[in-house]
């Protein structure tokens, strides 16, 4: 799944319903999600993809576009911006799922962890671990709206990591079917792969890019 992530042919291999995308800071990883959702809506004349996002931190760093991609496209019309602020916007998009007439063909959440408060869960929930519970409790509202439809709709998150694995990790692993990491090459490009949970039996497949001049920049594909 990861040449989902750029602007090359795509395989026909199963996608998982929902995936994580985690990556170090200033990795690109907002053009990553732009890329996925462009690809996701020019399979179709009419599916919608949701992006959620926080608005601020969207206009401080935007997505750079792949070369080759046409900025007056007409996919980019079926790429909706739903800007959120917390959890709480969140909760109630998801909430509301089962009333759409119909779903939208992926949902997209970027920085998904940025939305829980520390201070705010804690007091929230009464609990130290107050963060967690919440993202617990909204990863189950996510996950329990995406099987509603049935197939119809992949959810994507994205989160930041500082290290070697993904943060919060443990929490991530129980509700996220497939996990994919960035790390640096330390010569300035990037390399994402993919670790499938063992059930979903994907293949682990890695590419290697950059992000040079504003675009975001594929090198090569690696089979592992």
């Amino acid at each position: 799944m990861v040449e989902r992530f750029f602007a090359v042919e795509q395989s026909l291999s199963a996608e998982p319903a929902l995936a994580l995308l985690s990556g170090p800071p200033s990795c690109g990883k907002t053009s990553l999600l732009f890329q996925f959702a462009i690809n996701c809506a020019s399979e179709t004349s009419s599916g919608e993809v949701i992006f959620i996002c926080n608005k601020r931190r969207l206009e401080s760093k935007p997505p750079f576009l792949s070369q080759g991609i046409d900025p007056t496209s007409d996919v980019f019309q079926r790429i909706q911006m739903k800007y959120v602020e917390d959890e709480d916007g969140i909760k109630k998009y998801f909430a509301a799922f089962h009333l759409h007439e119909s779903f939208p063909i992926a949902v997209i959440i970027d920085d998904f962890a940025d939305f829980f408060s520390e201070r705010t869960c804690q007091n929230r929930y009464a609990n130290a671990r107050g963060r967690d519970l919440a993202m617990v409790r909204t990863l189950a509202l996510c996950k329990d709206a995406i099987a509603h439809a049935k197939g119809a709709c992949k959810l994507l998150l994205a989160d930041t990591h500082q290290g070697d694995n993904p943060r919060l990790l443990f929490i991530y692993k129980r509700w996220i079917h497939s996990i994919f990491t960035i790390q640096g090459d330390g010569s300035g490009s990037f390399i994402v792969s993919g670790s499938a949970n063992p059930s979903t039996r994907l293949v682990r497949r890695a590419a290697k890019y950059s992000v040079a001049l504003q675009y975001l920049v594929f090198e090569e594909m690696i089979d592992k």
